[in-house]
């Protein structure tokens, strides 16, 4: 039963006294289990049931009698008793105030969380005094359950047994997680109430000196409140603790919490835990101590029995769909901005920025690993401190669908406007444009280049497109088809540097790059290596640029690539910095 206290040590070090009271020497060789074994065989067993709440053997004691031994919940067995034995053995009748005394010593157990078990017992059986075999005239009582609670009556008490099975030392911590998660812990048992009450205040779900009134009852009493008082019990915050329950109050309980809304998952291990683990919508059974019933019923099992590894699991799931946010997010805002693009070029009726394999190139080749990348990202540092979600919740709400298009735009514009600028600007940001030679033409002239064969005395000069090749021009009008080369390829490395950025700022919805820093994921920055790596290139092989439509970039207009694409980090914070003030305040409304 575990341990023994000092006075349960000092009690059995004395063995002549042990000798006194007919204890072989021999139980300390064999363990007391073993030894009962073997003195007094067990010939019937009258299994436990929650209407009586105790279970009994009949067993042959060495003197050829039978015997009742009994065991069960306190107050069942005192119910049943009409006498109690004393440490000198002698007997004395149970009247009113000893059976009070007795559950009063009861109460004071289970206030200090032990599991506590009544024992008694029986020598004037009746006709089951000389019961030995299944032929006996007596056995078909033994075959119907109603009549156990007449063969267990007139029981004589000898004590109660305190167990105590002391939480986890993980449990406390799991507990706090769930409160900051928005998860509520309700536990339903079929232990005493001053039992689970002491338990609750040991794991934490109550605190010590709290007045639990209002969130502890037995399942009898909360089964007898009205549908709206006991919905009313079920909506408040904070931790619960159902008593005494039995299968039907369990199936209840999770029956009105989902008619609620509330997603309700649920443990257990035994036969009567079935219904109510496939009644609720995670149905959790214990893989080392759980039936295979109680295993069949259930959605899942727990392989370790630990209740925190539910809550780490809850951490993980939550973590696994916020990645696939995380994706999402990142491939639409890219694509957002590549469509932008498309429209803004044909809006302002400027020549193309990017032709189609440039397009196919990035969506294929540039944006996947870092994609890729994004389902490895680790859990947010604030993952169980979030709400949980409505299981109708929209993956794209109106929030994010403004966030998509803020940064998508952004994406547009910087690739078209890098474009412009090449085209129309001899400097920008005290970065040199012109350092390559080429014309300077107004943004008039750009919008309207179609008509460039009617603009008189237009002319263009050459200018260098690295690796010491020049690009000359003997139609002036064809600067704005073949000699875009230089600026196409600037818009191509801006889209495809703010896609790396923009990676970055997909590692977490709402928490900024300071306290989820990149290297919290390595898997991405080696996806935006390689990304970038094979943007390089098409760059600098000269193959591959002339398949691409691209040219090598000088330091100067990588600098200028640079300074126009990291932006989206800075607007992403803004965006983030709003979306954590628009949680925090709906927190604190339901607060």
């Amino acid at each position: 039963m575990g341990v023994p206290d000092v006075k349960a040590r000092n009690k059995i070090r004395d063995t002549e006294l042990a000798a006194n009271y007919l204890i072989d020497r021999s139980t300390v060789k064999l363990g007391s289990c073993e030894w009962w074994i073997k003195r007094s065989k067990r010939v019937a067993t009258l299994e436990f049931d929650r209407i009586r709440k105790a279970m009994s053997v009949i067993v042959r004691e060495p003197n050829g009698c039978n015997r009742l031994l009994v065991k069960g919940a306190v107050e069942s067995i005192v119910e049943r008793s009409s006498y109690v034995q004393l440490a000198d053995g002698s007997l004395i009748p149970i009247d009113e105030p000893c059976r009070q005394l007795l559950l009063l010593r009861l109460l004071d157990m289970s206030s200090k969380g032990l599991r506590c078990l009544g024992l008694a017992y029986k020598d004037e059986l009746g006709e089951f005094s000389d019961y030995y075999t299944d032929n006996h005239p007596a056995h078909k009582k033994l075959l119907d359950p109603a009549c156990y609670s007449t063969i267990e009556s007139d029981l004589i008490f000898v004590g109660v047994v305190g167990l105590r099975d002391p939480p986890r030392a993980e449990v406390h911590k799991a507990i706090e997680d769930c409160r900051g998660a928005g998860i509520r812990i309700m536990v339903i048992t079929g232990d005493n109430k001053s039992t689970a009450e002491a338990i609750c205040k040991d794991i934490k779900l109550f605190y010590k000196d709290e007045d639990v009134r209002g969130r502890s009852f037995t399942g009898k009493e909360f089964i007898a409140l009205s549908p709206s008082l006991q919905m009313e019990i079920l909506s408040r915050p904070g931790g619960k603790v159902f008593s005494r329950a039995e299968p039907r109050h369990k199936q209840e309980i999770v029956r009105m919490l989902k008619e609620m809304g509330e997603i309700v998952a649920m443990t257990g291990d035994g036969v009567n835990d079935a219904p109510a683990l496939k009644l609720a919508d995670i149905g959790i059974a214990m893989g080392i101590t759980g039936t295979e019933v109680a295993k069949e019923a259930s959605d899942m099992v727990l392989a370790d029995d630990n209740f925190s590894t539910i809550v780490s699991a809850v951490a993980e799931g939550r973590s696994i769909y916020n990645n696939m946010k995380a994706f999402i997010r990142y491939m639409i805002s890219s694509n957002v901005g590549e469509v932008i693009s498309i429209f803004l070029t044909a809006a302002l009726g400027i020549p193309e920025c990017m032709i189609p394999v440039q397009l196919l190139w990035v969506n294929l080749v540039t944006d996947g690993p870092p994609a890729t990348a994004l389902g490895f990202n680790p859990a947010d540092v604030d993952v169980m401190q979030k709400p949980p979600r409505k299981s109708n919740d929209a993956l794209i709400n109106s929030w994010v669908l403004f966030r998509y298009l803020v940064i998508g735009s952004y994406v547009g514009l910087a690739t078209v406007g890098i474009f412009i600028l090449w085209y129309t600007q001899a400097s920008f940001l005290g970065i040199n444009l012109v350092s390559d030679g080429h014309t300077l033409v107004e943004f008039s002239q750009l919008r309207n280049w179609g008509e460039c064969s009617k603009w008189s005395n237009f002319c263009v000069a050459p200018y260098s497109i690295g690796g010491g090749r020049m690009i000359a021009f003997s139609n002036p009008c064809d600067y704005f088809s073949v000699g875009k080369v230089k600026a196409m390829t600037l818009s191509l490395s801006v889209l495809v540097a703010i896609e790396m950025f923009n990676s970055l700022n997909a590692l977490s919805e709402d928490n900024s790059l300071v306290t989820m820093p990149p290297w919290r994921n390595p898997w991405l920055l080696v996806a935006m290596s390689v990304s970038f790596g094979l943007h390089c290139l098409i760059l600098y092989v000269p193959f591959l640029a002339d398949v691409f439509g691209v040219v090598p970039l000088s330091l100067n207009e990588w600098l200028l690539v640079i300074l126009v694409s990291a932006p989206v980090i800075l607007i992403d914070e803004v965006l983030k910095f709003g979306g954590r003030s628009q949680r925090y305040r709906a927190k604190e409304k339901t607060a």
